[in-house]
């Protein structure tokens, strides 16, 4: 059976387009590409096989899921290297909120805090 669903891109509202795509360019080692000269102005942000597309929040500040919610991440990036991906975030000098470790929910992970304040885990099932 053919899959149906073959990737997935986080879309992320952000007050400041150009700090946040130079943030993940920066500290997370994205491949930033703008789109600012567009009807719907954004920023798509490459890293792998993975997608992060940055829009304008017209003012609106970014509220992480565990403010509006109590919890949960805003992102959830899978990857068979996280000891190596964790070691590279924190030479670079990113906010690691939650070391690598197992879950009671049988994921190893480990979670940033980015630019705006999202929580984004790095990991896959154990």
């Amino acid at each position: 059976m053919d899959k149906k669903l073959l990737q997935s891109h986080s879309i992320f509202p952000t007050l400041n387009i150009e700090r946040t795509a130079a943030y993940y360019n920066h500290y997370l080692g994205f491949q930033v590409v703008p789109y600012l000269d567009t009807e719907e102005p954004h920023v798509c942000l490459y890293r792998d096989d993975t997608e992060i597309i940055l829009t304008q929040s017209q003012g609106q500040r970014v509220i992480p899921n565990r403010e509006l919610y109590g919890y949960g991440y805003d992102a959830y990036f899978i990857t068979k290297q996280q000891e190596q991906l964790e070691k590279e975030f924190e030479a670079a000098g990113v906010n690691i909120v939650r070391a690598l470790a197992n879950t009671d929910y049988n994921n190893k992970e480990f979670v940033i805090e980015d630019v705006d304040g999202r929580w984004i885990a790095f990991g896959i099932k154990g």
